[in-house]
């Protein structure tokens, strides 16, 4: 993958909307009162954006999108030290010091039936799940994140102004 900072593992993120231009957050299982955007892993050989689409259906069963945007360049996050000893103990392929994301923005496309956080895994990563503004999904996100959260949501920033709205926008549906 091109421009990937080394010792950071690869990794995607999902900013995804609804009509009302609100962020969908979820609690996750192991850090109560932590809300996230939905992340994980790129797998070997696999793009980003279609690794944005199956984290987002493996997390939130949601499959009905349309891509409108994505920031260009990676952004990182360092863990902090218990995460990462926990993290290198878990994952494979040598020791990181924290994430390199891309990230995208995504429109919910059919109503919120679909979001399912179990989704038949057998391990799933979140408690619950709500809409947000973006002040409230920086504000209400691990502290080691936040700084990354506050670049997604500028990156963003011209789609989630509601008086605005997201006329800009070059969507693609799947």
């Amino acid at each position: 993958m091109e421009n990937l900072p080394a010792g950071y593992r690869p990794s995607v993120g999902v900013c995804l909307v609804n009509s009302d231009y609100q962020v969908f957050v979820a609690s996750r299982l192991n850090v109560p009162g932590a809300w996230q955007m939905p992340q994980g892993g790129i797998e070997d050989g696999e793009m980003p954006i279609a690794a944005a689409i199956r984290k987002l259906r493996e997390e939130t069963g949601i499959v009905s999108v349309e891509l409108i945007d994505e920031v260009p360049d990676w952004l990182t996050y360092d863990f902090p030290a218990p995460v990462k000893a926990k993290v290198n103990r878990l994952w494979e392929g040598g020791e990181w010091h924290g994430l390199a994301q891309k990230w995208f923005l995504m429109r919910l496309t059919k109503d919120e039936s679909e979001i399912n956080l179990a989704n038949g895994e057998v391990d799933p990563e979140f408690s619950e799940w709500k809409w947000a503004n973006p002040e409230d999904v920086i504000e209400q996100a691990v502290e080691y994140k936040r700084p990354t959260y506050e670049e997604v949501m500028s990156a963003f920033q011209s789609y989630l102004d509601v008086n605005k709205g997201p006329a800009k926008c070059q969507s693609t549906k799947w």
